[in-house]
């Protein structure tokens, strides 16, 4: 039965017990008068009436049941109409939060097309300015080659050289870069990316030509200026999509097997590079290997560079036997390109010293570095920056392997050179500037700065000679003399003098030394 048909059978229920009811009513009031004016039995009379009474009550119970399912089934109904009020409910609701489903995601994509739209136009406005710079470099370029043409003996002098990035960051490296962090040469870490720049002069017509003929265009390395000071400043988000751009139009003017890409390439891949993204950078920089290699030759100068930059990337991702077997061929093509005794063959030796070092190989770690130092003094002078940095680093191969003594006379050796560096480089009126007259005191000033920018040139190696003894000397167990040197390192960077304090330092621990030598020995 339905809840209806139960509720109508409770109505007629009840209508049939109040019709018993009064029924019964009216039987009591009956068998009351009978009683007043008959003589019958009067237990019987009363009888009756106690069983109609009861009856009566089993009535009034009924309907008070049935009145009760009455209000149940009522209140049942209620709850059904309210349920049925609250599913209607949810149902508009299901539709609203549809509707505004609906309306969030066309929100959105209006959202995500306008920020397409916006970051077109922002690539477009880089792109623009980008041309700006290449139209007014162009220009610069017009303009010196007029002056070159009434003098032709600087047309040969414009020359730029292919930077080594070196493999693994020590001290010094790191110095730069903070230096760059704080407004200095923030170009200095992305020194590698003048890859193709190699032993280039300009000719008249704006293209710089390589020392094997190869012509390089003038605005590749406007772009290449322009995606090193992007990538110093960390805006990797103007400087990829400026590379593909450039990309995208060489490969659509000259096609993908052209050298120009493949200079591309390598600039990209090493963006990628330095945001960590390795396998990106390693596909980039194979591809222009095959390019160059197909192009120009595998003896070429520009497929050493691309060598060096995949052996420097399989050097950050500690794959050292695969970086080393492309540096050494990057070496022996430098070697017959350049010849033995070129200071690029010398940065390459360096790079390959370094991987040889992280694998142990310290035979050939002393061997690759004594040669890069002789190549560096023969070549370009034994107070050339070169010759300090790789002086250092074969000192700290002996500290490495516990070579006290040696790793010790190299950095005295350096720091000394420094010194006396110094001392030449230092304009002996720099004491009387407060006495001269106006005009000799600003050429003063001006000798001064020139001293101050040479010798500050050379304090990244001098500091990190400077903590690289202040380690040694600490292993020893020469704590003092240690932390004095670490002072000194502090110092360096803005008084030059600090040089010469720490050699007073190296000299007086050495007299010690003898000393306690001396004094054990006596006792012995």
């Amino acid at each position: 039965m339905s809840q209806e048909d139960v509720l109508h059978s409770t109505k007629i229920v009840i209508q049939g017990l109040e019709a018993l009811r009064n029924e019964h009513g009216k039987m009591l009031d009956n068998i009351i008068g009978s009683k007043q004016s008959s003589s019958m039995d009067a237990n019987k009379i009363e009888e009756k009436a106690g069983l109609l009474r009861k009856s009566m009550d089993m009535i009034e119970l009924g309907i008070g049941e049935a009145q009760v399912m009455m209000q149940l089934g009522n209140h049942l109904q209620n709850l059904e109409a309210e349920k049925h009020k609250l599913r209607s409910q949810v149902k508009r609701l299901c539709q609203e939060n549809a509707w505004l489903r609906d309306e969030l995601a066309a929100s959105q994509k209006k959202l995500h097309d306008c920020e397409q739209i916006n970051a077109g136009y922002s690539v477009e406005l880089e792109h623009l300015k980008f041309l700006k710079d290449i139209k007014q470099y162009d220009l610069n370029e017009n303009n010196s080659a007029l002056t070159k043409n009434s003098s032709p003996t600087n047309i040969s002098s414009a020359q730029t050289t292919d930077v080594v990035d070196d493999l693994f960051p020590n001290d010094d490296d790191m110095y730069s870069d903070q230096q760059g962090a704080n407004g200095g040469n923030q170009s200095k870490r992305f020194d590698s990316y003048a890859d193709l720049m190699a032993s280039t002069s300009q000719s008249a017509s704006g293209s710089f030509i390589s020392s094997t003929g190869y012509e390089i265009p003038a605005r590749l390395k406007t772009l290449h200026n322009l995606v090193i000071q992007y990538a110093s400043q960390g805006r990797y988000e103007v400087a990829v999509p400026l590379c593909r751009q450039a990309l995208e139009d060489l490969e659509k003017t000259s096609g993908h097997q052209h050298p120009d890409v493949a200079t591309m390439l390598n600039i990209l891949a090493l963006v990628y590079r330095d945001q960590s993204k390795f396998k990106e950078a390693a596909a980039l920089l194979n591809d222009a290997l095959a390019i160059r290699e197909k192009t120009l030759g595998p003896d070429h100068p520009a497929v050493a560079a691309t060598l060096n930059n995949l052996a420097v990337l399989y050097g950050k991702r500690n794959k050292y036997k695969e970086a080393e077997i492309l540096c050494k061929r990057a070496l022996d093509i430098r070697e017959k390109c350049l010849g033995a005794l070129h200071p690029d063959v010398a940065k390459q030796l360096n790079n390959l010293a370094l991987l040889c070092q992280n694998q142990g190989k310290y035979d050939d770690v002393e061997s690759y570095y004594k040669r890069a130092i002789d190549i560096y003094t023969k070549t370009l002078g034994i107070d050339d920056p070169n010759v300090a940095k790789t002086k250092n680093n074969l000192a700290s191969a002996y500290l490495k392997q516990q070579k006290y003594k040696d790793a010790e006379v190299i950095y005295k050796d350096v720091l000394t050179r420094a010194q006396e560096k110094e001392l030449a480089n230092k304009p002996s009126s720099l004491n009387q500037q407060q006495e001269t007259q106006s005009g000799t005191n600003n050429e003063n000033y001006d000798a001064q700065g020139a001293w101050y920018k040479t010798i500050l040139s050379d304090q990244p190696t001098v500091t990190t000679t400077l903590k690289n003894l202040s380690l040694l000397y600490r292993r020893q167990g020469k704590y003092e003399a240690a932390d004095a040197l670490e002072n000194c390192a502090a110092k360096a960077r803005k008084d030059p003098q600090a040089i010469l304090q720490a050699l007073n330092i190296v000299k007086q621990t050495n007299l010690n030394t003898q000393q306690n030598a001396s004094s054990a020995s006596s006792v012995s």
